[in-house]
């Protein structure tokens, strides 16, 4: 069977670099840090008192007023970011696309999680009558993010969420790639979307040690590769993808960002949190988007790195990048925008992939900020792009994201060509 190719023809972004494609890439290129003092709730108490936070976005620009009521904060960033895309990509009310064969696949990690946290306070203040929110369990459970898409377009195409923390989007837009490539579906609404910026968030991220405590700079706090790195700083927002079939795309005259030609996934199978000391799972996943794009390690020039800032996670990923990439990985470009958007954990890969399709098309590789500290367990002949974006060639990029659970997922896009 022949797989059929999958392009790129929308996007949208929600992030704490901009509330949409134009203001999120020219801040992220610009090296713009995202990171401040936490204003969700009263950080005064934990041990993490910022975080990378959207910032100006109003959810009713996106939602009737009575239908925000029912939907979770995760979820009116997943309706906000696809409104944008579909509006990019041309798809509403337009003759061409049969809402049959267009579907709707979401990544999240946590979901509701503040629905989950105020509804369980709330009934903790009570006498132990039960009083809940009737619209409490659909508020909170992933699934219904793709369901509220769906419904207000009417696409009945596929429709599920993926769930795999961190990696998430990344596996939400595996799978929307490959109904795609078998015919299943013509159009995909794709991404990922997070709320996590709340007490019980950062509390239980800070109850892990996994958070940055560099309360007296956030703005320096993510330090990818840095000597002196502490930890992630939590992120919000989403990003939307749209997946098209590229003679379907070309049919309609749709504009064309990219190409998507490959996705990996693989298993640390070693731990609940850390990954793999060697770094096997995350070699694995990019030999495997390789071998599934049908690409030799050569022909990619930039990898948007996981690259959390957390002491362990680091150089693991990167003696991946060098097992995967051989001597090429001296000649590649790579960067950790987590540096400058913090950690959106399920919405990371979306965010992350929406970089890396940008950096395809205008030949940007955009910088991992915030370095100050050589690492003496990195490898300084690889180029990680500090301080500033470099204007350079970018034929194919490749996209990590691992979570936890040791789910790794990785997607490869190029410049589209006939």
């Amino acid at each position: 069977m022949k797989l059929r190719r999958v392009v790129v023809t929308g996007l949208g972004a929600l992030t704490p670099l901009g509330n949409n494609v134009n203001d999120f890439w020219k801040n992220i290129t610009a090296g713009v840090s995202g990171a401040g003092p936490i204003t969700r709730f009263d950080a005064s108490k934990f041990k993490t008192r910022f975080a990378c936070e959207v910032k100006g976005f109003d959810p009713a620009d996106f939602i009737e007023k009575k239908e925000l009521r029912k939907m979770d904060p995760f979820s009116h960033y997943a309706i906000a970011v696809s409104v944008q895309g579909v509006q990019d990509a041309g798809l509403e009310n337009n003759p061409a696309i049969d809402p049959d064969r267009t579907g709707v696949i979401w990544g999240s990690g946590v979901g509701g999680l503040k629905t989950f946290q105020d509804e369980v306070l709330q009934f903790a203040k009570g006498d132990g009558t039960p009083r809940f929110n009737p619209f409490y369990i659909p508020k909170m459970i992933i699934d219904l993010a793709p369901g509220h898409i769906s419904m207000r377009y009417g696409f009945r195409g596929p429709n599920f969420a993926t769930v795999s923390a961190c990696a998430s989007s990344t596996n939400a837009l595996i799978d929307a790639f490959n109904y795609i490539r078998l015919n299943m579906a013509d159009v995909m609404l794709t991404g990922g979307s997070e709320a996590p910026i709340n007490e019980s968030g950062v509390g239980g991220f800070n109850a892990l040690h996994a958070l940055s405590t560099r309360n007296d700079d956030p703005a320096t706090a993510s330090r990818p590769y840095d000597k002196d790195r502490d930890g992630f700083v939590m992120g919000e927002g989403g990003a939307c993808i749209i997946l098209e079939e590229l003679e379907h795309a070309k049919k309609r005259g749709a504009k064309i960002y990219a190409e998507m030609v490959g996705g990996g996934m693989s298993a640390d199978a070693y731990h609940m949190t850390a990954p793999h000391p060697e770094g096997f799972g995350a070699y694995h996943v990019m030999v495997n988007a390789l071998r599934d794009a049908e690409m030799k390690p050569v022909e990619i020039d930039y990898v948007n790195t996981h690259g959390t800032s957390t002491p362990i996670g680091d150089p693991q990923e990167l003696k991946a990048i060098q097992k995967a990439f051989g001597e090429h990985a001296y000649k590649l470009h790579i960067s950790s925008t987590k540096s400058m958007t913090g950690h959106l954990l399920g919405g990371a890969g979306a965010v992350e992939a929406l970089a890396s399709i940008l950096s395809v098309r205008d030949d940007i590789v955009p910088p991992t900020i915030n370095h100050f500290t050589d690492d003496p367990e990195i490898d300084s002949r690889l180029n990680l792009t500090f301080h500033k974006a470099i204007k350079t060639k970018v034929n194919a990029a490749l996209s990590n994201t691992f979570g936890f659970g040791g789910h790794n997922a990785t997607v490869i896009f190029k410049k589209y060509t006939d």
